[in-house]
């Protein structure tokens, strides 16, 4: 049995190690005929005069992913607590089948939601024609909930109850004792809910091309249109050939190495949770 599952992980492997050598031996070589530093620096993206500049759904990639982890980030950890430490029982029942429904609900519907419900909603209460920065945020942190939650609810309840019991033994309320034992004692498994939770909110292409507003130009602001690298690639790869296409996978190289250093540094910073 073993033998088997160690095979099937090499299959994997081999899968993931291929499409690394996909991507760079056609994204490397576009980067060198474009200029890497014209590539990644560059404001300006039209490629029917071979200009290829992705700074701006670099920026437009790092801002929805921000504004997502911002609103997503503090509402997952404390629902995770509240599930954790304070829902009663009933309501837990109810609570935990919506959170787990949420997961599995397709990227299309969370657009399409987005679309009719989001976008009408900013640009009734905000400037702007509703497609935006601020709308895809919201909409990205509402996606990145149910990872958040349920990663750091295990997180907290495979905390050993003998600190709680402890903390009360002190004189500690229930309150103090959750927020100033329970959960720091969790924070290496809450650390990686986030981390999870910002790979979603960097790889979704579906429901951003639908509320975003894809203008491939530098961000103006939070009202404002914005292009990600995910919806470039997904916009443009039906029609491109040539350079176009190769810049488009070289784009694809430079998501893939945020990728990686979000996995890095959350292995680095674990590390340094461990030592602690």
């Amino acid at each position: 049995m073993n033998h088997i599952k160690e095979k099937v992980m090499e299959g994997v492997f081999l899968a993931v190690a291929l499409i690394c050598v996909f991507l760079f031996a056609n994204g490397f070589p576009a980067m060198q005929k474009i200029g890497v530093w014209q590539f990644l620096s560059g404001k300006v993206w039209k490629p029917t005069n071979n200009i290829f500049g992705i700074f701006p759904m670099i920026l437009g990639s790092i801002y929805v992913t921000g504004g997502a982890l911002l609103i997503g980030v503090p509402v997952g950890i404390l629902m995770s607590i509240f599930m954790a430490r304070f829902c009663p029982e009933k309501l837990y029942r109810i609570l935990k089948p919506i959170v787990d429904l949420l997961a599995g609900i397709p990227s299309i519907v969370y657009g399409f939601f987005g679309l009719v419900v989001l976008v009408p909603f900013i640009r009734e209460h905000f400037k702007g024609n509703g497609n935006s920065i601020l709308t895809a945020s919201i909409l990205l942190g509402i996606m990145i909930l149910p990872t958040i939650i349920g990663v750091s609810e295990s997180a907290i309840r495979a905390v050993e109850n003998s600190y709680y019991e402890g903390a009360l033994a002190l004189g500690a309320t229930h309150e103090r004792s959750v927020f100033t034992v329970i959960v720091p004692a969790a924070k290496s498994g809450i650390m990686a809910a986030i981390i999870l939770g910002m790979g979603r909110a960097v790889g979704e292409t579906m429901a951003v091309i639908m509320v975003a507003g894809n203008q491939a130009r530098m961000p103006a602001g939070l009202l404002e249109g914005v292009r990600t690298m995910t919806t470039n690639i997904v916009i443009e790869m039906g029609y491109a050939a040539d350079l176009h296409r190769d810049a488009l996978i070289a784009t694809a190289v430079v998501l893939f190495v945020f990728i990686l250093v979000i996995n890095l540094t959350f292995s680095y910073l674990k590390g340094k949770v461990v030592q602690q």
